[in-house]
């Protein structure tokens, strides 16, 4: 499968566990996925709120199969499940774990803990967190205004750190995030629309509430291999290998949203285990 990615790109997610793309999609393909997104009913109906500490809340969609949506044709995508692949340990099909749509709205858009995805995902038993990964796209500019993602540069390397209940969300033990902190570098990690961040699964992140008067949106993609499967999870889109779509599809294709039907997660499905 080809990849987007150079030989330097791969060695730096590798050194630093993320790598970011500019412009992986086009401005034109980024606001047809955004006027698309913005009025999605089934979007709409099923994003819930998770709020921060301070009370201020974000709101984000989960759901796990992709489909031939405006979604699902980017998740599917060549470029993107070609990066994904070369990226990935192991050598079995890359599966679609879940997407979510994230919403995070001026003013009121809450701040995320420092945690790791695998933090949670080993909640479902995954075994292998390099054959893991997410895909943050920026559907909106992201600024540390509006409360980018902030990423500890290696701390992938540490492996699992421990995770607990902090309201409604789950986070990384502070003691380690702070020894991390003294030996690794803090990046802020601001996007334009069209911007893709690769980062694996063990990469401490969080991100600010918005204090800005601009949404942040991004579209988060996460990935596993086939052969990495879990032990507690219901969803099988995370062992179903993807059919994978030419990179043109998602302007070749008549604009749609989310299909009624679709297998969101509800906020009652412990989205603690599925934030990002």
């Amino acid at each position: 499968m080809n990849s987007p990615l150079t030989a330097k790109q791969i060695t730096d997610y590798q050194r630093d566990g993320y790598v970011i793309v500019p412009a992986l999609f086009s401005r034109e393909e980024i606001d047809k996925l955004f006027e698309v997104a913005r009025s999605d009913a089934a979007i709409s109906d099923n994003s819930y709120d998770v709020r921060d500490e301070s009370g201020k809340r974000s709101k984000l969609a989960l759901w796990f199969t992709p489909g031939d949506d405006i979604y699902g044709l980017l998740t599917r995508s060549e470029r993107m499940v070609g990066a994904v692949d070369a990226l990935l340990g192991g050598s079995a099909p890359v599966c679609h774990f879940h997407s979510k749509l994230m919403q995070k709205e001026p003013f009121v858009g809450g701040a995320w803990e420092w945690h790791q995805d695998y933090g949670y995902w080993y909640k479902n038993e995954f075994l292998f967190p390099d054959q893991m990964a997410s895909v943050m796209v920026a559907i909106t500019e992201a600024t540390r205004e509006n409360g980018c993602l902030q990423v500890i540069r290696g701390s992938h390397k540490m492996g699992r750190v421990e995770h607990g209940k902090t309201g409604e969300q789950v986070g990384a033990s502070i003691r380690y995030v702070s020894l991390a902190l003294d030996v690794m570098d803090l990046v802020y990690v601001e996007l334009k629309p069209g911007d893709a961040l690769f980062f694996h699964s063990n990469l401490l992140h969080r991100s600010d509430a918005n204090v800005s008067p601009v949404s942040r949106w991004s579209l988060i993609s996460c990935y596993n291999r086939q052969s990495n499967k879990p032990f507690n999870e219901a969803s099988s889109s995370c062992i179903t290998p993807l059919e994978v779509v030419p990179d043109g599809s998602l302007l070749a294709a008549s604009a749609a949203g989310m299909a009624k039907g679709a297998d969101f997660l509800t906020k009652e499905g412990d989205v603690t285990l599925r934030e990002e």
